[in-house]
């Protein structure tokens, strides 16, 4: 069977991606030089390689020009530093699936890798697209919506605009749409347009001759290529640059593309799906995007609501995750209390449903108990959404709950005491406030005697604060 190839002379990068694919059962043999992994092209071939670039001996890169130019179809991921960035860059013409900048988060890595996977199986004539549909989930109407549209479009091929903030799940639409269309045999091929370097970005589109440029070694066929047949899904479209946004408008106008340092016109058989967190027409107003290529892509426009617009999704969409990741990590799936639950209800989630799945895998992983209570919140959550959210409900007591949780965590002790001095100074504060220092008043508000009144703010040091 083949398997992933992970390619590194630093062994703990080895190790965490050994044990990282381990639990997800992925094959995988590994590789302390460029070299060791050249020899062992000999012998057999990998599914998907990661290779960091710089090693003793051959490069990650003298490996990639040997791989591609042997065996074109291998997707390979180049590790690189943030500060080697011109090594990149040449990752990417020498035809490098994508890179993965160090340091990098392993879920993000794996990510990667499986989407490599998927793509070698493609062109292998491999299994079909697993099942995504569960990942779209949704009981409120604007999300109904959505489900309704996605099935009227069936059957069609026109364009469609998915609209929708960061993390409301517009891939996922894209893909639900490819997967009921006729194309749903062909490929599906994701690019984010704003997650690659323009002078990148064209070549990784529309492929590369080879001596296009430096570095570039071998032919590359670019995602429109890869996506024939099938669908291709352009994400974040508002960020595309404007020459670029030229030569999409005639792609889609004309149908024909050329590779960069081509001379002979490619057909493009492709249904283009585009998605946008920007108001595509403002920055038509403003001359950042062609008016005439926004037209040509809002045929039919998809709106996917912010987590805040579809409250009563949380606790479906919470449990569904968590589900999810009990079942891949293997281990028992946690329960969130009622309380949590409205707690989290309450909360705005500007990360939208990413957010929250990102959250569900934290308390997979983190929470003792099953039972996931307010308190055992990440502390970012309980501190500072927590508290917004509880000071715009008018839920005091809330506060209270976090704040005496925070203090357990941290083991302090004489609680009690320290939390009953806090309250009693701030009821007596703001009592003294309102009635502009009159004690015998403040003591009949608060419903304490005056000599108890007097003897608290001495008590409490607030002598001299409550004129």
């Amino acid at each position: 069977m083949k398997s992933v190839w992970i390619i590194d002379d630093d062994r703990s990068i080895r190790w965490v991606l050994e044990k990282a694919l381990a639990r997800e059962n992925i094959e995988f043999k590994s590789f302390a030089t460029a070299d060791e992994a050249l020899f062992a092209l000999d012998g057999s071939l990998p599914q998907v390689v990661v290779s960091d670039i710089r090693m003793p001996g051959s490069s990650g890169l003298d490996f990639l020009q040997a791989l591609h130019q042997r065996h074109p179809l291998i997707p390979a991921i180049i590790m690189t530093a943030y500060s080697d960035l011109e090594s990149a860059v040449s990752a990417f013409q020498g035809g490098a699936f994508e890179y993965l900048p160090k340091p990098f988060d392993i879920n993000h890595a794996v990510d990667l890798i499986r989407r490599a996977l998927e793509q070698s199986q493609r062109k292998a004539g491999g299994v079909q697209e697993a099942e995504v549909t569960a990942g779209i989930l949704g009981q409120a109407h604007a999300m109904q919506e959505v489900f309704r549209a996605i099935g009227k479009l069936a059957q069609s091929q026109a364009t469609v605009l998915i609209n929708g903030e960061s993390g409301t799940g517009k891939e996922l639409v894209a893909r639900a749409l490819h997967r009921h269309s006729p194309r749903a045999s062909k490929p599906f091929i994701a690019i984010n347009t704003a997650a690659i370097p323009k002078d990148l970005l064209e070549s990784e589109l529309f492929g590369h001759e080879r001596g296009a440029f430096t570095g570039a070694a071998a032919t590359r066929h670019g995602r429109f290529e890869q996506a024939e047949g099938g669908t291709l899904f352009l994400d974040e479209i508002g960020d595309m640059p404007a020459d670029l946004q030229t030569r999409l408008l005639r792609v889609l106008s004309d149908g024909n593309f050329y590779r960069v340092g081509g001379h002979q016109p490619i057909k493009a058989n492709v249904r283009i799906i585009t998605a946008t967190h920007q108001n595509l027409y403002e920055r038509v107003k403003q001359g950042l995007f062609r008016e005439d290529l926004f037209h040509r892509l809002n045929v039919i426009r998809l709106h996917l609501p912010p987590l805040r617009e579809r409250r009563e999704d949380i606790p479906l969409l919470a449990k569904y995750f968590l589900q999810k990741n009990a079942r891949e990590l293997g281990v028992e799936q946690k329960q969130l209390s009622d309380e949590a639950l409205r707690f989290l209800a309450a909360q705005d989630f500007p990360g939208n449903v990413r957010q929250l799945e990102n959250l569900c895998h934290w308390l997979t992983v983190m929470t003792p108990s099953r039972m996931v209570e307010i308190a055992d919140l990440p502390p970012e959550w309980r501190n500072e959404a927590g508290m917004d959210a509880a000071v715009i409900s008018g839920d005091w007591s809330a506060i209270l709950a976090q704040q005496v949780g925070l203090a357990l965590q941290r083991g302090e002790e004489r609680i009690m005491d320290t939390f009953t001095a806090q309250f009693e100074r701030t009821m007596i504060l703001q009592a003294l406030q309102h009635t502009g220092g009159r004690r015998i008043e403040a003591s009949t508000l608060l419903g304490i005697g005056r000599n108890t009144l007097t003897r608290k703010i001495q008590e409490l040091g607030i002598d001299g604060q409550e004129s």
